[in-house]
């Protein structure tokens, strides 16, 4: 195996899509067809951007499973698009904005890497990853990555605490 290796300056000029064909041993090509998974999860992306998650509805399989990692309130594996949005509402009281720095796709997968951060609060803001599978055009499974969960982790729990007890623990 030999060891691929990117200057500063390819970084700087090329940008992630660049230095990743680079460091995937291809090339990225200006006009290259794109993936179709990865023109999907960019317009999943631009109708979060608008904020309607209605919108969002389109992109998720009836039965979608959306992991989130940590250990905080939001934390854990959403079933279906209503608790897909119930989560995307939640991360919109915090006023989450997202800005894709690359995206690379093979086979059913899709993989996203992008800056995430707070507005209301302001005070999380890292760099994520997330893995998309795709069937039949629309997201069935999104697994989320944070670059720095205890900072995730710190943010959400300061952001979404859980109720006081005895409220807490009465059946709903």
């Amino acid at each position: 195996m030999t060891e691929t290796t990117v200057s500063r300056s390819a970084v700087l000029a090329g940008g992630a899509a660049t230095v990743a064909a680079a460091l995937l041993g291809g090339t990225a090509q200006a006009g290259a067809k794109e993936h179709p998974h990865v023109a999907l999860i960019r317009r999943y992306y631009a109708a979060y951007a608008k904020g309607d998650l209605n919108a969002l509805r389109e992109f998720f399989a009836p039965d979608i499973r959306w992991t989130i990692p940590g250990h905080h309130p939001l934390a854990g594996t959403k079933t279906g698009v209503t608790e897909v949005l119930a989560f995307f509402t939640e991360l919109g009281r915090a006023g989450f904005r997202a800005e894709v720095l690359f995206l690379a796709a093979d086979g059913d997968w899709v993989v996203d890497l992008h800056r995430g951060w707070s507005t209301s609060p302001p005070g999380l803001d890292i760099t994520w990853v997330l893995a998309y599978r795709i069937q039949r055009g629309r997201i069935v499974e999104a697994v989320n990555f944070a670059a720095d969960q205890h900072a995730a982790d710190a943010f959400f729990w300061q952001r979404y605490p859980l109720a006081p007890l005895p409220d807490r623990l009465r059946t709903r």
